[in-house]
């Protein structure tokens, strides 16, 4: 460990220690000396002990910077791993991060540019529009008169104004730093308390450095939103902003400029005319829109990163940006997810078992009648509170709480997707408090259902499958005649074993068996290629 590693490390504690996060440790004879050291090499106090510990934890991250923030953010959504005063108080975090100099963002643009930003753009505003843990933005407009680009004829770009986003100067090293000591503070959890292995930390800072780098290539970011635009053209329900892919590189990428109402201002929304209920609803089709529809779906949508367009407030549109983090859910996923949900609102707890253990979240030994009895004490308390009262983030708690206790293995997909949904819920009751999210869901996920599993479906399994069909009828009577000859030639054999080992009784019953085989076979053969 070199010597800035130590400084850095040296801080860490400190912080960590005026914020009293060292209460966390257990008292035992591994920690014993931790708490030695910590009076001979540090006498800080804790100086906030008027705050709760969730409260305390938030600032100490805030106050570590960027990496730690980031981190916070991602545990905040693992309600699987730490009780819900915690995971709600670090959900709180936001990226208040001090912008970095607007000189250096113009030296790195211009450099991944390859030219001065004169050469496209006029008006770049070295002060940022905003500024976050990873990058931040600058705002500037492309020229009147411009050299030639490559672009589509119809895509006029002169005047046009644009956001810049930037990745700050260094992040990578500060990231290798953080990550380092993260993974090993990790490695020491385990070690002081039992309960660690049960977090199972290394895993968790895996993950957490999975997200982090991959938002360290913005070029991700451009092709999400790229995607996340093409699923929405000309949708009512949400717009994201075109992205100029001739100008995006790894550290820099440019979109267009949108001007919207943010979201969690509520009075300013209800000033403009928004018609609220409306909003409400059609926050909650995006989401399950993204996820049953497209099977790809933002999956940071917290308020900072949505607004509402100004115009038409009668038939409000949600504007997305920032979709650096996104879900996916395969196939298998959302059905089990949709038939978990319905039935578990249909208060069918057997289901809801059965579905857990056809999906492979949960070992296939595991016995249903328990594991439905599990579900029922306790989804079924649930049902005290009105069906719109009802939480959908928190069902989907419930009901991994329970299956992880039958080994159910974390699937880091679902854990994005309970994130999510805990996001659209909490901005759908902001805005419209009446709003029944299950009255809203139930018929989407119900025609869903019956699309995938009705005449729909089968047509489209037809339409999918045919061209393969096509291509390889042509060879199904070769095919046909190769597997007869081999049957064949496997009956001469049975046929000679019959002769020398059975009576005619058996060789009787063994024709007959082999007579089925060979059937058996051709059906094989003849379905494997039809279907």
């Amino acid at each position: 460990m070199q010597l800035k590693d130590i400084k850095h490390l040296y801080t860490i504690i400190k912080t960590f220690l005026i914020y009293g996060i060292d209460e966390a440790l257990p008292h035992n004879q591994y920690t014993r000396p931790i708490r030695c050291w910590r009076k001979i090499l540090f006498w800080l106090h804790h100086q906030h002990k008027d705050k709760s510990f969730g409260l305390r934890l938030r600032l100490a991250l805030q106050e570590l910077g960027p990496v730690w923030i980031k981190l916070g953010q991602m545990l905040s959504t693992r309600r699987d791993l730490f009780p819900l005063e915690i995971a709600d108080e670090l959900a709180l975090l936001q990226d208040q991060v001090e912008p970095f100099d607007g000189k250096i963002a113009r030296q790195q643009i211009e450099k991944a540019l390859g030219a001065p930003l004169e050469t496209w753009f006029d008006e770049f505003d070295e002060n940022a529009l905003a500024s976050a843990s990873i990058a931040q933005v600058h705002t500037a407009k492309f020229k009147q008169n411009l050299p030639h680009l490559n672009v589509n004829s119809e895509d006029n770009l002169a005047n046009k104004e644009v956001v810049f986003k930037v990745l700050r100067p260094n992040i990578q090293q500060m990231i290798d730093a953080d990550l380092s000591l993260m993974y090993k503070l990790a490695s020491w959890l385990p070690r002081l308390k039992a309960e660690g292995r049960r977090l199972r930390p290394v895993e968790v800072v895996r993950e957490y450095e999975k997200t982090l780098r991959d938002e360290l290539d913005l070029r991700r970011e451009m092709a999400n939103a790229i995607q996340l635009r093409a699923n929405f053209e000309n949708s009512p329900m949400l717009y994201i902003p075109k992205m100029y892919k001739q100008f995006c590189h790894q550290n820099v990428i440019v979109m267009e400029r949108i001007y919207g109402i943010p979201v969690s201002n509520v009075s300013e929304l209800e000033a403009n005319g928004t018609n609220m209920k409306l909003l409400a609803e059609r926050g909650v089709q995006v989401f399950f829109t993204q996820v049953f529809r497209d099977s790809f779906f933002h999956a940071d949508m917290h308020p900072g990163n949505i607004f509402v367009s100004r115009e038409h407030p009668e038939n409000p549109q949600y504007i997305g940006i920032d979709c650096g983090i996104i879900g996916r859910l395969n196939e298998h996923d959302k059905r089990y997810l949709a038939e978990s949900f319905v039935a578990f609102f249909n208060r069918d707890y057997r289901r809801v078992a059965e579905m857990h253990v056809a999906s492979g979240w949960t070992p296939k030994d595991t016995n249903i009648d328990d594991f439905e009895q599990a579900f029922r004490e306790v989804c079924e308390p649930i049902f005290a509170k009105p069906l719109s009262e009802i939480s959908f983030g928190h069902v989907l708690f419930n009901l991994f709480n329970v299956a992880r206790e039958y080994n159910m293995e974390v699937q880091p997909q679902l854990v994005l997707l309970q994130k999510t949904l805990l996001y659209i819920e909490g901005l759908g009751r902001q805005l419209y408090p009446q709003l029944d999210l299950w009255d809203t869901a139930k018929p989407f996920l119900q025609d869903w259902l019956d699309e995938q599993m009705g005449v729909k479906a089968f047509v489209r399994t037809v339409k999918h499958k045919f061209p393969y069909w096509r291509e390889h009828f042509v060879d199904l009577p070769e095919n046909l005649m190769t597997a007869i000859q081999q049957q064949e030639l496997i009956t001469q054999e049975l046929a000679k074993m019959n002769s020398t080992l059975l009576s005619k009784q058996s060789k009787g019953k063994i024709s007959g068996f082999c007579l089925g085989l060979i059937s058996g076979l051709l059906i094989w053969v003849i379905s494997s290629y039809l279907f």
